[in-house]
């Protein structure tokens, strides 16, 4: 393999990370001018985040969100990764979609291996939006499995939907390798997730908008990597370079990746022990029901009621609405309590206060299947 790869905290066992390593070739930018840059156009795959060590704020929220939904996150891995058996009917290729995707395919592998004894290959591979997933890692995976399981069993993953930007891309990216490339004739762009409040995937874990705890952090719950990176001076794709990303060793003393994974497993074999093939059957039956809006068609209703010209400036869902509180700088959060009869859930209790502390306003909307959504602020419109 010609890429020097990104190390990583995760054990190759459970993922093989397809990303070149580029640590000390980019500098990470704080908060506020990235937002600039970005809203001016720069590509926010050409540059990278600061990522500190997660404050008391963070932590606090990521173990609370451990401890409540680690058996709710268990039990959506399970029909997750039912459903694809079902769909595959034996081995197949997990490709997670860098980071969020990651964590939730190497739980796939694990659940499949305990309960079908089928080790599968599982790889990260990077994606972005407006310029679309990493061909020569897709290359790379194909000359690796593709004469003995064939490209239609490479199976996309995800972490959650947001609005859908990210499944969009992903159908363009894999039109264009059909197009392309006669050996991916049948690859096909169904992406599947753990959480699909947007409606858009065929195969998910729920449909739900809750906050997945990995969420709440971000490289120390995804391997100590970074966002993916995409930069000319980088990257040279045509020499055979994959997408780019840095290790974040400074970090290592903080990282919970494999704390998150465990627990997760730990629970799965919890639920495995028990049988409790009854709870499995429902929640598979109700992850098959699309019910309401899709998640473009909320953003576009928002859009239209806020006078937002940018959609990429609402993030729908709990997990999303977190990332904009915790990383973005944010306008105004909205909130439909209809899920919860009225009453702030507890899913999105921590959002309410870390709106309460950042002096965030929050607004009553009506948001289709999802419980919560933050606005992240214009700052050209400052300028």
């Amino acid at each position: 393999m010609a890429n020097n790869l990104v190390k990583t905290s995760y054990s190759k066992d459970d993922v093989v990370i397809l990303l070149k390593d580029i640590g000390g070739e980019i500098k990470e930018i704080d908060t506020a001018d990235r937002e600039k840059l970005i809203q001016q156009g720069v590509h926010y795959s050409e540059m990278l985040p600061v990522e500190h060590k997660p404050s008391d704020e963070y932590m606090q929220i990521y173990y609370k969100a451990l401890h409540d939904m680690s058996d709710r996150v268990a039990l959506n891995i399970a029909v997750l990764s039912e459903r694809l058996i079902s769909k595959h009917r034996g081995e197949f290729v997990i490709i997670s979609l860098a980071r969020a995707g990651i964590p939730v395919g190497i739980l796939v592998k694990r659940y499949v291996k305990m309960v079908y004894g089928l080790d599968l290959p599982h790889y990260g591979i990077s994606i972005i939006r407006g310029k679309g997933f990493d061909e020569n890692a897709l290359k790379y995976i194909h000359d690796k499995h593709g004469g003995l399981i064939g490209a239609e069993h490479f199976q996309f993953l995800d972490g959650w939907t947001g609005k859908g930007a990210i499944t969009k891309q992903l159908n363009e990216a894999v039109e264009n390798m059909k197009h392309k490339y006669t050996q991916f004739d049948c690859l096909s762009s169904d992406l599947a997730v753990l959480a699909d409040p947007a409606n858009i995937c065929n195969i998910c874990g729920t449909h739900e908008d809750y906050l997945v705890p990995n969420a709440c952090l971000n490289g120390t719950v995804s391997g100590l990597i970074s966002r993916t990176v995409l930069r000319d001076d980088l990257i040279n794709v045509a020499a055979g370079d994959f997408h780019g990303a840095v290790y974040f060793e400074q970090l290592e003393n903080v990282d919970k990746s494999i704390e998150f994974i465990d627990t997760i497993t730990e629970h799965i074999k919890h639920k495995i022990s028990n049988k409790s093939r009854a709870e499995l059957n429902y929640a598979i039956e109700e992850s098959k029901k699309i019910v309401g809006e899709t998640g473009i068609e909320v953003v576009t209703r928002l859009a239209n009621e806020y006078g937002i010209n940018d959609i990429n400036l609402i993030k729908p869902g709990v997990g999303e609405t977190t990332r904009v509180l915790l990383r973005r700088m944010p306008w105004k959060v909205l909130v439909d309590t209809s899920h919860s009869n009225g009453e702030i859930s507890e899913d999105i209790e921590h959002i309410i206060r870390l709106c309460n502390e950042k002096g965030v306003p929050i607004d009553e909307h009506k948001l289709g299947n999802y419980q919560v959504c933050g606005i992240i602020k214009n700052v050209s419109a400052d300028a």
